[in-house]
């Protein structure tokens, strides 16, 4: 739904637009600035003092004002819960994937309605906190009948929904790997991709190696899905250049990079998307971001929210680990967190306050962007407007 009318958002303290700005300023930051909305999109930003009449007023009382964070990275149509792995693993047990195969099971039992309100709750969350566009891959269903069920709820919340048949082999065909790929790349892909923007593939040990990982890719390809890639998550892998090779929108996860890696994605227009939350959530080693930044890779934050390996719907946090783990500026992180997510979904309407772009921007119970990781673990997203349209408030 798109706001009607006119509506102001005044007396901004810091607003963050992630147009180009001075040198060392990529966000593009205004400081005592307005905003006016029509339509359901940005239709002036300039001084506070030079603001427009408008049909109604929010009064941001000198808050921080972001663009929506775009979490390019989420699986939320799932049923179960994997608290007792997450317990085992901090005991000390290692994450190897293999947990997936059990939330498969689940899901593949639960009905539609169940499917249904557990995405609608997550995305709830998620806007809450301030995230107000969200890709929604399948991956726990893995027949025909099941991932295309998961495509057609997911797209009930989200135009950005991605067909990751090829998250794991299921048991069934744990012994007939290439009969599974030809299920994926046959019957499953052409039942999927109507509901479908995005192709996936879990390109790593114990999922699918590299000749599986590129034959799945680009059947998606040739029936117009776009492609991204988990890829270096385990491990030293080829799925970051397949993703390169393959002009994938993303690469996720990033972990274990080599020099070549590095270079091949510094020389392309794949974003690297990083998911810190993972990392968080399974003890293991961040990815490094300022290797990549400072090799002129775009990166962006997503939260990869799943049952097993990250449960979490909120971009602050992610922004807050970036930060504290990940050797990111604070700018960086909310960049990566916003434009950079807009980048990883080729998007250009979100991720940004600018004349045109959709109307998708919060409001910090805080003066600056800086408080996002200077004070993590706070409830500090005041409000929430999605097209133009106020939210409900956390």
């Amino acid at each position: 739904m798109r706001s009607s009318g006119s509506l102001l958002v005044d007396n901004i303290g810091e607003l963050v637009t992630n147009a180009p700005g001075a040198e060392g300023d990529p966000l593009g930051l205004r400081r005592d600035a307005a905003l006016l909305i029509e339509d359901g999109e940005v239709a002036w930003i300039g001084p506070a003092r030079y603001a427009p009449a408008a049909d109604r007023r929010i009064d941001a009382d000198g808050a921080a004002v972001l663009p929506g964070f775009v979490d390019s990275h989420a699986h939320l149509v799932f049923a179960g819960d994997r608290a007792a792995e997450f317990a085992a693993r901090m005991s000390g047990e290692p994450y190897t994937g293999g947990g997936i195969r059990t939330t498969v099971g689940a899901t593949r039992a639960a009905s539609d309605d169940e499917l249904r309100a557990t995405v609608g709750r997550l995305r709830g969350e998620a806007m809450r906190q301030g995230t107000t566009t969200i890709e929604i891959k399948s991956g726990y269903g893995l027949t025909v009948a099941d991932e295309t069920r998961s495509l057609r709820i997911a797209a009930e919340f989200t135009e950005d929904t991605t067909f990751l048949g090829a998250h794991v082999v299921p048991a069934e065909y744990a012994d007939r790997p290439d009969d599974y790929v030809g299920l994926v790349c046959g019957p499953m892909l052409a039942a999927a991709a109507p509901y479908a923007r995005w192709i996936d593939v879990f390109c790593e040990r114990g999922a699918f190696d590299v000749d599986h990982a590129r034959a799945i890719l680009a059947c998606g390809q040739a029936v117009g899905l776009g492609v991204r890639v988990h890829a270096n998550q385990l491990g030293p892998g080829p799925g970051v250049q397949l993703g390169v090779e393959l002009g994938a929108a993303s690469v996720d996860h990033c972990t274990h990079l080599s020099d070549a890696d590095v270079d091949a994605l510094a020389g392309s227009a794949t974003v690297a998307t990083l998911l810190p939350g993972a990392e968080f959530s399974t003890r293991s080693p961040y990815p490094d971001a300022r290797r990549l930044l400072d090799a002129g890779v775009t990166v962006a934050l997503a939260t990869d929210c799943n049952p097993g390996s990250s449960y979490t719907s909120s971009m602050p946090f992610c922004i807050a680990l970036a930060v504290r783990e990940m050797r990111m500026t604070p700018a960086e992180a909310v960049w990566a967190a916003t434009a950079g997510g807009a980048a990883a979904l080729r998007r250009t309407d979100v991720g940004r306050l600018a004349r045109g772009a959709r109307a998708d921007l919060i409001i910090l119970d805080a003066p600056s962007h800086l408080h996002l990781a200077y004070r993590p673990g706070v409830p500090l997203i005041r409000q929430v407007l999605h097209n133009g349209v106020p939210q409900c408030r956390p």
